[in-house]
């Protein structure tokens, strides 16, 4: 896994003093402050300078014009891991996709796989699960998905030792 985030991209130059059209794709919006760095996809650290969230403009040091604006239109900008955790507050049960990947899934001690891969649907979260290979061996599919929901499906995360708990998802593994 890469240790950088994906995290917004720069739209067009907005007004003379270098300010850049920002959409953010993430949910963490508080990320974008004055100080932080990001990198883009084309290896460029930048440091925020100015963000105004009331229009989606952000503006990085050293890029005070117009014309060096424009320079980095279309580029994507990237966080760390490590930033990501510095400047982004978590709820209870909410989690970095980061830390969900790669955990290990139980249903009653039984091993059910591991997260490949979080996915966003319009409705809910879903963790993509590559059925472990005992399952696999009595004809069950080789990967399904679970509703990232407290209520139905999880009952316990615990990243330190990434493992997760849930409940009716050997159902969901059975009917896929």
């Amino acid at each position: 896994m890469t240790d950088k985030i994906y995290v917004a991209k720069l739209g067009k130059a907005v007004g003379l003093k270098g300010h850049l059209r920002l959409f953010i794709d993430s949910d963490f919006p508080e990320q974008f402050k004055k100080g932080v760095t990001f990198t883009t996809n084309k290896k460029t650290t930048l440091k925020v300078s100015e963000y105004i969230p009331s229009r989606d403009l952000i503006k990085f040091e050293n890029y005070d014009d117009m014309d060096n604006a424009k320079k980095l239109t279309n580029q994507q900008l990237y966080a760390s891991i490590e930033e990501t955790k510095n400047n982004c507050k978590l709820d209870e049960n909410e989690f970095f996709w980061f830390d969900i990947v790669g955990c290990e899934v139980f249903e009653n001690g039984k091993l059910l796989g591991i997260v490949k891969e979080m996915h966003r649907f319009p409705l809910d979260d879903y963790m993509e699960i590559t059925t472990d290979e005992s399952l696999i061996k009595e004809n069950l599919p080789k990967n399904f998905l679970i509703p990232f929901k407290f209520e139905n499906y999880i009952i316990d995360v615990d990243i330190n030792n990434k493992r997760i708990e849930v409940k009716n998802s050997f159902e969901i593994l059975e009917n896929s």
